[in-house]
């Protein structure tokens, strides 16, 4: 066995045993299922004690109001406004709303009043304006002999259907293109992001945990530097994937397990007037239309680029991390400014593609971010589910193939210098020159 693959094996045993490491991959699904579980009883949640408000109707618009979410409303059974506040004052109602007259159907904005020395919750204060509100609208409706089926009729829903002119039929797009799109880019990018980040990130640590404990001394003694770093990055890539794939089967575990434990699954989505008249047989076909959409990506090629996305931008990145941490002394605080360089290309990429590829995935600032070798392992995959053409691509991935090839190259010889440096605060302008030693 090569010295290179003792040194892999040996960085891969060492974390994937640590405690540390079992915890963290079992901990995060049992983290989503607290999440879940927490979402869930949030959702549920009425937001506090019902509270008995006193409806004083001096419009003579409003009627008998059902209650709703915490709020009990009361006719105010001829009562005056003093004799209603004054059952405020003893208690035995939270609040008296006044609805004063509606003088004017061309008045847009109406002002209600609301009696009491507590504080009424936004969420209740939002639903009763919703309430009066919608009473007032009907009032003017039949004052002006207004017919709310023909008003109705007014509302229309506007979508573009993209229809392409030298395009097949397999070519077509539909309303749903775009956003089945950005689904797919958006959820490639945040792993990328996230897993480059994380992993170059650990590269680091791994190399300032063996300097600081001077264990990398004796390794030298045997092993090139470069042969040293190379273990390291490929050792803590595979550590993650290992901890990447833990995730995916327990976290598909936990999603299973959750509509068991809360019932999610036999409880019916709340009726409110955007839902209330929605046709099963119309969400059926709009799941279809989305199913089709997925089907239509090159999913062989969006796979393929990931990998070698992936693996590109790991290696740019961890093998910058692993520079800065063969540079970086005891004293942690100093070092970080080292790390700036390494990690601001690739949070800039990620802000690019939420800013700009969001609004516009073929507009100049993404195509040049997924050119750049920097920014392209986060910007590019974005841009695979729209199908950016064909020589951006391969333009991009040779440059991503060559960087990645280069920055380990110029790792390697920042590494063989810092690893066995103590004592001296390093500065950038240093590191440079540590490029051009010869041996």
């Amino acid at each position: 066995m090569s010295k290179l693959s003792l040194i892999i094996k040996r960085e891969y045993l060492t974390r994937v045993r640590k405690k540390s490491f079992i915890i963290g991959t079992l901990l995060a699904p049992v983290g989503l299922l607290v999440y879940m579980l927490v979402i869930v009883g949030l959702s549920s949640y009425q937001g506090g004690d019902e509270i008995k408000v006193a409806v004083l109707d001096e419009a003579k618009i409003v009627g008998n109001l059902p209650d709703e979410k915490g709020v009990r409303f009361l006719p105010s059974g001829n009562k005056t406004l003093d004799q209603l506040k004054t059952e405020v004052t003893e208690k035995k109602i939270d609040g008296v709303l006044r609805v004063p007259p509606v003088s004017n159907f061309q008045q847009k904005d109406h002002t209600i009043y609301y009696y009491s020395d507590d504080k009424l919750a936004p969420e209740k204060s939002g639903l009763i304006e919703k309430r009066i509100a919608g009473k007032i609208k009907e009032f003017k409706m039949d004052s002006l002999k207004l017919d709310a089926g023909q008003l109705k009729l007014l509302e229309s829903d506007v979508s573009i259907d993209p229809e392409g002119i030298n395009s097949n039929q397999d070519d077509d797009q539909s309303k749903y293109t775009a956003g089945v799109g950005l689904a797919v880019g958006g959820i490639m990018t945040f792993l990328l992001f996230f897993m480059v980040l994380m992993y170059g990130q650990m590269v680091m640590r791994s190399v300032m945990e063996e300097k600081t404990n001077r264990i990398v001394e004796v390794m030298m003694s045997s092993v090139r530097p470069f042969d040293l770093m190379m273990g390291k990055i490929i050792g803590a890539g595979l550590v993650g994937l290992t901890q990447v794939v833990a995730w995916v089967i327990l976290s598909g575990a936990v999603s299973f397990l959750v509509p068991l434990v809360t019932g999610m699954g036999s409880v019916e989505p709340p009726m409110t007037p955007g839902n209330a008249t929605m046709d099963p047989e119309m969400m059926q076909d709009t799941g279809m239309r989305i199913m089709t959409e997925l089907s239509k990506q090159n999913w062989p090629l969006l796979i393929g680029s990931f990998i070698i996305y992936f693996l590109g931008g790991y290696f740019i990145y961890s093998s910058m991390f692993a520079a800065v941490g063969s540079a970086m002394g005891d004293d942690l605080g100093e070092g970080q400014s080292l790390t700036l360089p390494a990690t601001l290309p690739l949070i800039l990429a990620f802000y690019i593609v939420s800013m700009a590829g969001w609004r516009n995935p073929d507009s100049g600032l993404m195509v040049f971010s997924s050119i750049f070798p920097l920014f392209s392992p986060i910007a590019m995959p974005f841009r695979l589910a729209f199908n950016p053409p064909w020589w951006q691509v391969a333009i991009s991935l040779i440059l991503v193939v060559a960087s990645a090839v280069f920055f380990v190259w110029l790792a390697g010889r920042i590494y063989r210098v810092g690893i066995l440096m103590y004592g001296k605060k390093v500065t950038l302008k240093e590191m440079w020159k540590w490029t051009f030693y010869k041996g």
